[in-house]
């Protein structure tokens, strides 16, 4: 038991620090403070349709975005607020419709027939001004014939 023991505190004692990431690490800047200095420039990031749900004609798209905050709000004075704010704007099968959506949670959409598809998303201001986008392609599979 004893040499256990020391086995362990040996191992304790030689093992590496994790780094540790701080709170703006991950969140960027706090929404309380305006900020001083001119903002990074906003990214999208958006994966690829979760595979699951395919089978059944539901899409489910989960994105983030990095140097903007989503929230519903808008309007020429929101373009004033820092950090920056602003939403998406979702595309479908290049429709000549959008909609748009301040939610920042994943998109889920339902009902798509069976073939390839396209879902572009914009990151957009408050304003509705495209700061960047990404288009997710993917392809509904026929449904298997029940028995």
């Amino acid at each position: 038991m004893s040499r256990t023991l020391a086995l362990f505190g040996a191992a304790m004692m030689t093992a590496q620090p994790a780094v540790a990431q701080s709170a703006y690490d991950i969140l960027g800047a706090a929404g309380v403070v305006p900020l001083d200095s001119p903002q990074p420039a906003p990214k999208l990031v958006v994966d690829p349709p979760l595979p699951g749900p395919l089978s059944f004609g539901r899409v489910v798209i989960q994105y983030r975005a990095e140097n903007l905050r989503i929230v519903p709000v808008f309007g020429p004075k929101a373009l004033e607020v820092t950090p920056r704010i602003g939403h998406i704007h979702v595309t479908v099968d290049d429709l000549p419709w959008h909609w748009a959506d301040a939610s920042g949670e994943p998109l889920i959409l339902n009902g798509f027939p069976p073939g390839p598809h396209k879902v572009l998303i914009q990151l957009v201001n408050a304003n509705h001004v495209p700061f960047t986008q990404s288009a997710v392609e993917f392809v509904i599979p026929t449904p298997k014939p029940r028995r």
